[in-house]
């Protein structure tokens, strides 16, 4: 299996640096990537992706520099994206949004996503428009599976979502994990990210600051309001 490398990594928008020489390592066990709101998570999911270009540093996936390849070539090498928001299609139907992507003999089929998320095989035929906030996450995750990626990148799944599809949400999570799916987690949710991942991340002001366990982090109100701020 591959492992994601990015190495001394910068990036921002115009002139206004967000990442300074960012490092981290995500291999087979998921990680979860965490840190206050500004601090330039979202920027490194959107610099793995090719969406922002970096302007120092590397990113490589297994034997493949992702630095300068587009989106589609990045998704190709076998990284599947859950953007922040969802970003589904309000005219298409979940089961159009999963079987554009369908491809003959993957991993992953339409029929296992609504395996995965029975919710989903239920509202087949409803729109983007017409799906709850944890309905659309759910099609965003699939959609990423359609994929067949290797490794599975989220930024905020939890955002917005009543806690009981937070917790559905995260069991479905940990199933996959449990197949072998290679994780890397962008979250604020302090309890969905350390249940799913043992090791997490701290980025602040653009650098990373610490890697704690999750249990560490958790059972320490000290690590959590010098990190987040939500202690």
């Amino acid at each position: 299996m591959s492992d994601l490398i990015i190495s001394g990594v910068e990036a921002g928008y115009g002139h206004v640096r967000v990442l300074h020489g960012v490092n981290l390592k995500v291999s087979d066990k998921p990680v979860a990537l965490m840190g206050r709101n500004g601090m330039g998570k979202s920027t490194l999911a959107q610099a793995i992706m090719g969406l922002n270009a970096t302007t120092a540093g590397t990113i490589t996936y297994g034997d493949v520099t992702l630095t300068g390849l587009s989106p589609t070539k990045i998704a190709n090498a076998g990284i599947g994206y859950v953007p922040q928001g969802r970003r589904v299609f309000p005219s298409l139907t979940v089961d159009e949004h999963l079987r554009i992507l369908e491809k003959r003999n993957g991993q992953w089929s339409a029929k296992k996503v609504y395996e995965l998320f029975p919710r989903l095989a239920e509202r087949k035929k409803n729109g983007g428009a017409m799906l709850s906030g944890g309905e659309q996450q759910m099609l965003a995750i699939g959609r990423a599976l359609m994929t067949n990626p290797t490794l599975l990148l989220m930024d905020e799944p939890s955002e917005g979502l009543a806690p009981a599809i937070v917790e559905h949400l995260g069991n479905s999570l940990r199933d996959l994990v449990a197949q072998g799916q290679r994780v890397l987690l962008i979250e604020q949710n302090l309890r969905f990210a350390s249940n799913l991942c043992d090791e997490i991340v701290i980025l602040s002001n653009g650098e990373i600051q610490a890697t704690v366990s999750s249990k560490e982090l958790r059972s320490s109100a000290d690590l959590q309001n010098k990190y987040l701020g939500v202690a």
